[in-house]
């Protein structure tokens, strides 16, 4: 006899303003893997000692050169805090003087509305690149805040 299957799904409503965030990093040379190598040890030693409002990470395999990794942040003032302040800070800056023919990409998606994505180095379009058109991240729409909030982004 067949068991029913456990059927759960999370209650969410103590974190109204999640933020889920999608990364990727693609490589596109063998001069790319040990850049995606120290970018991993340095998410690992974020999953042992967790920056402040990080609620849960994880990584997976897109392909054979595309890594991924999933985040979801209590808040985006949480987010924020973390993207400006090392470690974080000092690997984006490494990464935008030498990406070492690596592509990045991330999309974060907020409880409370809106969407946004940022792709840097990746020729072949996927996720919102793949249907959306594109424009330089810079100005207005430079940081994650900033194109969440943009018209058609959804509730602030």
């Amino acid at each position: 006899m067949q068991r029913s299957p456990s059927r759960e799904a999370p209650d969410l409503s103590a974190f109204p303003d999640l933020v889920v965030v999608l990364l990727g990093f693609r490589l596109r040379g063998l001069r790319g893997v040990p850049a995606v190598w120290s970018i991993g040890r340095g998410l690992r030693a974020i999953e042992r000692d967790p920056p402040d409002g990080l609620l849960a990470s994880g990584m997976f395999l897109f392909g054979w050169n595309h890594i991924g990794i999933r985040h979801y942040w209590r808040d985006l003032d949480s987010l924020e805090r973390f993207t400006r302040a090392s470690p974080h800070d000092g690997w984006w800056r490494d990464f935008l003087r030498d990406r070492r023919g690596c592509g990045f990409w991330h999309e974060a998606y907020r409880a409370r509305g809106g969407m946004e994505g940022v792709y840097i180095d990746m020729p072949e379009r996927s996720g919102f690149a793949a249907f959306a058109p594109l424009r330089p991240a810079e100005g207005p729409f430079m940081t994650t805040r900033q194109r969440l909030a943009a018209p058609g982004a959804g509730p602030g």
